[in-house]
C-alpha cells in the first residue's frame, strides 16, 4: 500500500498513513483541540476544507474561526445559509450582501416591495437554525462551466452566471446545500452543524447578519448604528448605480468593450464634485473653522485628498496651509509599547500632542511658528527650519490618523475644528451575495505602494498588515462618528486597474511562506477581474498616490 508522511504543525508530529487519506481523517487521528472546533486546515501553506484528500507528503496546521482563514470559512457559510433561508421564507425575494458594517454585515432583501419586519427577521433566522441543527453538508462539484452557468441561470444568480462564463475555464466549482447550488469564491465549513454561532437583526432598511466574536466563539460580535458610515455607502451604492456598475461582471463587460475610459471619467468627476463640496461647506463656515483635520485608517488616500481639498478651498477664497501629524512623533525611546512590547506607532501617545498643541495655538495667536520634522530613521524629531505665519484667510490642514480622536486638540473649540474621515469603501460586489472587503481594497494599494515607494515585498506587507489592523481598530475606527463629513476614496474601477501591478507582487509569494495563503487568496480574488489600463486615470488621481504619476508632490 502506498503511503504519505503528514507533519502537523499544530502538535509537531510526523505520521505515515495511506494514501487517499483525508484533512478530516488526520484530525481526528492526531486527537487534539484548538480554542474553538476545528474547520480547516493550512496545508503547505494553502487553505483546504476539511474533506481534502491527500495524495503527496504535506505539511498541515489545522485552524478554528480564530485564525483569519477561519473566519472566511465560517462566514462564507454563513452566507450561504442565509441565502438559503431567504430563498425558502421569500422565495421571490433576491438577497443582497451589501457590505461589511459595525463588525457584521448589511444585507437587503431586493424584490420585498415593502420595509422588512422584524418578524420577517425572525422567520428568515429560524430557518437558518433549523439548517443548523439538521448538520446539512456542503459538497463542492466540480461542473463543465456551461452547466454551472445553466444552474445558475435557473437560481436567479445572473451576475454569477455571468461571471463563470467571462472566466474562460472548462470546468467551474459550485457548493451544493440539499440540492441548492452556490458559490462564495472560497472554501467553505464541512456542514451547517458547524455554523452555532450568529445572529440577524434589523439594521436601517436591511438586516445586519452578526457573526461570533474571535476572541470568544460563543458570542456574537457586539454591534452598534453607524450613521454616517452608513450614508456614505449608500450614496456610493447610488454612484455605482450612475455608473451601471453594481458587480464586477458589469465592470468586466466595460474593459472588454474598450469603454473603461467612461468609467474612469465618471468616477473622477464625482470624486472632484465631493470634494468641491466638501471645500463649500468649510467655505460656509469660514468665520469659525480655524483647523482641518484629515483622518483615516491605512492606504485611504489621506495625502492626495488633502492637497485637491487645498486646490478646492483656494477656489473657494481660502488660504489652505498643511502640516503633517506624523512630524510630531515622540523620540523613538519615548514611543509606547503594545501588548507584544513592539513600538505602538497607531497609538496617540506616539504623538507629542502638548507640543502640537502649543504650536496650533501659536499659529492662531498670529505667532511665527518652526515646524518640525521627524527623521524616521534616527527616530528622532528635528529642526526643519522653515517657519510657519498663519496669513489673514488662512485654514489649517491637518492630516494623520488620529485626526477624529477628540484627545488631539483637547485646547481647541469644537466649533473651531472641520473633521473629515477617509476610507476606502468598495462601491461594487463581486455578485449579490459576495460583497467585496474594503480592507482587501486598502492592503492591495498599499502592498503596491509599499514595492514602489518603500521597497517592501508582498510578503512584508501582509505580514505587517494584521499588526496594522490592530492599530486601526483600536486608535481610528472608534472615533470615526465624530466626522463632520466623511469621503470614500473608494473608485469603481481601481481594482482592475491595481490588478496588473498587484498580480506580479502576489506570485513572488512562495509556498514555503507564510504569507502564501494570504497572496493565494488575493490573487484568486483578482482573478475575476478584467484588466484596465491607468493611461487615463488623471494625475490628480487618488489612485496615483499609489500607482506614481501623480502630479502632486509626496
Amino acid at each position: 500500500m502506498s503511503t504519505i508522511d503528514i507533519y502537523c504543525v499544530n502538535t509537531g508530529a510526523r505520521k505515515t498513513y495511506p494514501l487517499g487519506v483525508t484533512l478530516m481523517d488526520v484530525k481526528d487521528d492526531f486527537q487534539f483541540k484548538l480554542d474553538n472546533p476545528i474547520i480547516g486546515a493550512l496545508v503547505n501553506n494553502k487553505v483546504k476544507e476539511l474533506s481534502f484528500v491527500f495524495v503527496k507528503t504535506k505539511k498541515v496546521e489545522f485552524i478554528d474561526y480564530s485564525h483569519p482563514d477561519g473566519l472566511r470559512l465560517y462566514v462564507r457559510s454563513l452566507f450561504f445559509i442565509l441565502y438559503a433561508a431567504v430563498r425558502e421564507v421569500f422565495p421571490q425575494v433576491k438577497l443582497k450582501m451589501m457590505h461589511g458594517i459595525s463588525r457584521g454585515y448589511y444585507c437587503e432583501l431586493s424584490g420585498l416591495y415593502r420595509q422588512i419586519t422584524d418578524s420577517d427577521i425572525s422567520a428568515i433566522k429560524n430557518e437558518m437554525r433549523q439548517m443548523v441543527e439538521k448538520d446539512i453538508p456542503f459538497r463542492k462539484v466540480g461542473l463543465p462551466t456551461e452547466e454551472a452557468i445553466d444552474i445558475c441561470r435557473k437560481q436567479n444568480l445572473i451576475y454569477k452566471a455571468k461571471l463563470f462564463g467571462q472566466q474562460g475555464n472548462l470546468f467551474s466549482y459550485l457548493y451544493f446545500m440539499d440540492g441548492l447550488a452556490n458559490y462564495f469564491y472560497g472554501h467553505m465549513v464541512p456542514s451547517t452543524g458547524y455554523l452555532q454561532v450568529f445572529d440577524l437583526v434589523s439594521y436601517y432598511d436591511g438586516l445586519l447578519l452578526r457573526i461570533p466574536n474571535p476572541n470568544n466563539f460563543s458570542e456574537v460580535q457586539p454591534y452598534s448604528k453607524l450613521d454616517k458610515l452608513f450614508g456614505v455607502f449608500q450614496e456610493h451604492k447610488d454612484w455605482a448605480e450612475i455608473l451601471n456598475v453594481p458587480n464586477v461582471a458589469n465592470l468586466n463587460e466595460y474593459a472588454m468593450d474598450g469603454q473603461s475610459g467612461d468609467i474612469i471619467k465618471i468616477s473622477e468627476a464625482l470624486h472632484e464634485k465631493k470634494i468641491a463640496e466638501i471645500a463649500n461647506l468649510i467655505r460656509d463656515r469660514r468665520d469659525q473653522v480655524k483647523i482641518v483635520l484629515i483622518a483615516g485608517p491605512s492606504a485611504s488616500g489621506k495625502t492626495t485628498f488633502s492637497k485637491r481639498l487645498m486646490v478646492q478651498l483656494a477656489v473657494n477664497g481660502l488660504k489652505p496651509t498643511m502640516i503633517s501629524l506624523d512630524n510630531y512623533f515622540v523620540d523613538r525611546e519615548k514611543t509606547p509599547l503594545d501588548e507584544h512590547g513592539e513600538f505602538d506607532f497607531e497609538a496617540i501617545e506616539a504623538i507629542d500632542v502638548e507640543f502640537f498643541n502649543q504650536q496650533l495655538i501659536q499659529l492662531f495667536n498670529g505667532e511665527t511658528i518652526e515646524l518640525p520634522k521627524f527623521n524616521f530613521t534616527l527616530g528622532q524629531r528635528l529642526h526643519s527650519g522653515k517657519n510657519l505665519q498663519l496669513a489673514p484667510g488662512s485654514i489649517l490642514i491637518v492630516e494623520g490618523i488620529h485626526g477624529m480622536n477628540p484627545g488631539l486638540v483637547p485646547h481647541i473649540k469644537p466649533e473651531n475644528t472641520f473633521k473629515i474621515f477617509l476610507s476606502a469603501l468598495t462601491q461594487i460586489s463581486i455578485d449579490d451575495q459576495n460583497h467585496i472587503s474594503t480592507t482587501d481594497n486598502r492592503m492591495i494599494r498599499r502592498m503596491i505602494r509599499d514595492s514602489k515607494y518603500r521597497n517592501y515585498s508582498a510578503a512584508d506587507t501582509i505580514r505587517r498588515w494584521p499588526s496594522v489592523r490592530a492599530g486601526e481598530d483600536k486608535n481610528i475606527f472608534p472615533y470615526q462618528e465624530n466626522a463632520d463629513v466623511m469621503f470614500n476614496s473608494a473608485m469603481v474601477y481601481e481594482l482592475s486597474v491595481l490588478k496588473k501591478y498587484a498580480d506580479l507582487l502576489l506570485q513572488s509569494v512562495t509556498e514555503s511562506q507564510p504569507e502564501f495563503s494570504e497572496s493565494n487568496r488575493l490573487l484568486k480574488f483578482l482573478s475575476y477581474f478584467k484588466a484596465i489600463d491607468d493611461h487615463e486615470i488623471p494625475p490628480t488621481s487618488v489612485i496615483r498616490e499609489f500607482l506614481g504619476g501623480s502630479s502632486f508632490i509626496y
